[in-house]
């Protein structure tokens, strides 16, 4: 069990969201759905909360009604290996309503924010040569998705 979990508040799509999520991810699934009672606040018999795993990190996501959204404030991130993760997620997080934003932020059609972000990036940003990492900063924010080849060539100068 997990002492600390990030908790989703979603208008009425909290387990269409879930799903989708689990979808996109290995070691992910659906591990448990609440239902509202007759005491409510939602409708008796409708989802109230779903908990799932990402990942293997759990997250709960609560239909919760219109009084909050998403902010850019939060995100979660991924950490990719490849282009061709990034391509992938990149693809199925902004279809069907999402957001492409820049520096390979976006948000899905639930309006929540993700970084798909390339592992090399933050080793290159992090990088002590000052000069190469800034390069890499330089050209990761003239982006939209991240692309690692640009990168790389920043990296080298």
């Amino acid at each position: 069990m997990q002492k600390i979990t990030t908790f989703l508040w979603y208008d009425d799509q909290a387990e269409a969201a879930a799903l989708f999520y689990t979808s996109l991810f290995p070691d992910s699934g659906i591990t448990k759905v609440t239902r509202y009672g007759e005491a409510g606040p939602g409708e008796a018999g409708s989802v109230m909360t779903v908990e799932f795993e990402l990942a293997g990190r759990e997250y709960t996501a609560l239909n919760g009604g219109p009084e909050f959204t998403f902010t850019e404030a939060i995100s979660l991130q991924v950490e990719c290996e490849d282009q061709r993760e990034i391509d992938e997620l990149w693809a199925k997080l902004t279809a069907d309503g999402g957001q492409e934003g820049p520096c390979g932020w976006l948000k899905d059609r639930y309006g929540l924010s993700w970084q798909i972000t390339p592992r090399v990036l933050l080793d290159l940003i992090a990088d002590p040569d000052r000069a190469k990492a800034d390069r890499v900063m330089a050209t990761t924010l003239r982006m939209r998705k991240i692309e690692i080849q640009p990168l790389l060539d920043a990296a080298r100068g």
